[in-house]
């Protein structure tokens, strides 16, 4: 049967209940900031020391992304904080459920699953995945969608849309497979600008090792899939899901049959993609035209 978790537009009540984890998350990363700055260290240099991105360390600081127990941990060891930080990973463990409820109404349940998948496999049509995308870019679809989001929102959705990037850095991290169409990638959604900076992104995404990032070329004369995107993802323990989304309206499919043709269709669809390395170069050829 397919599990229907909410259709339409967000009610308003996904906000409730989350200024104390944002407040909690803004010290936090004020912290970190601070005592980086004390050490004389640039962001890029205390993400390498600690195993973590530039961007992530930046996201930290300015509460775009959950401070993951793991990063106050290295952080307040690194930069000797006498337990400062360290002493908040309760804290944040319990804050990252409530965290949560910021993503709209229809698509919690998704969220919820996507926090625990062990695999996921996303198939791309119209846009970059959420998953990979930048915080610029996602600025630029949550701001100009419409009817407009108010300001408030926009930054609750793409500070939420950033966390869901925390999969990555779990261990062991789910096994990810993206699969986007070449015509996504030509879109300069924002402008060039923020564009060359997506496209820099999935390049740093397609290089991690539990990531495989293929793009299907607009010129394949044959494609067995355009009924739109759709996501198949595996919770841990439990039988895959594909999660289809159209227009605000999701759909979590639970039916094994109709979840084994959707997983068909995506191993048509990788096999008439570009493999992951000719992926990567298509995507430096489309950096280096400029």
């Amino acid at each position: 049967m397919a599990a229907q978790p909410g259709t339409g537009v967000p009610t308003g009540d996904e906000v409730d209940g989350t200024d104390e984890v944002a407040d909690l998350f803004r010290a936090l990363g004020r912290q970190i900031k601070v005592a980086r700055e004390r050490a004389g260290l640039s962001q890029k240099e205390l993400g390498d020391r600690i195993g973590y991105g530039e961007e992530t360390i930046s996201s930290v600081e300015r509460a775009r992304r959950t401070p993951q127990p793991e990063l106050l941990v290295a952080v307040d060891q690194l930069l000797d904080c006498g337990g400062l930080l360290a002493s908040a990973a309760e804290d944040v463990e319990r804050a990252k459920t409530r965290r949560r409820v910021r993503h709209p109404e229809w698509f919690r349940n998704y969220a919820r699953l996507e926090a625990e998948a062990v695999e996921l496999h996303d198939y791309s049509s119209l846009a970059i995945p959420g998953l990979l995308q930048t915080e610029a870019h996602a600025h630029v679809v949550f701001g100009t969608r419409q009817p407009l989001l108010d300001e408030a929102t926009v930054e609750q959705r793409v500070a939420a849309r950033l966390d869901r990037q925390q999969i990555f850095d779990r261990w062991p991290p789910p096994f990810t497979t993206f699969t986007i169409e070449e015509s996504v990638l030509r879109r300069p959604l924002g402008g060039w600008d923020v564009h060359r900076k997506q496209l820099e992104a999935l390049l740093k995404f397609g290089r991690l090792r539990s990531v495989e990032l293929q793009v299907l070329p607009t010129e394949r004369k044959e494609h067995p899939s355009l009924g739109g995107p759709f996501i198949l993802l595996t919770p841990k323990d439990k039988p895959q899901v594909a999660y289809l989304e159209v227009q605000h309206v999701s759909r979590l499919a639970t039916d094994p049959d109709e979840v084994r043709i959707l997983a068909a269709r995506y191993g048509s669809i990788r096999a008439q993609a570009l493999t992951p390395e000719e992926s990567l170069t298509l995507i430096e050829k489309m950096l280096g035209d400029r």
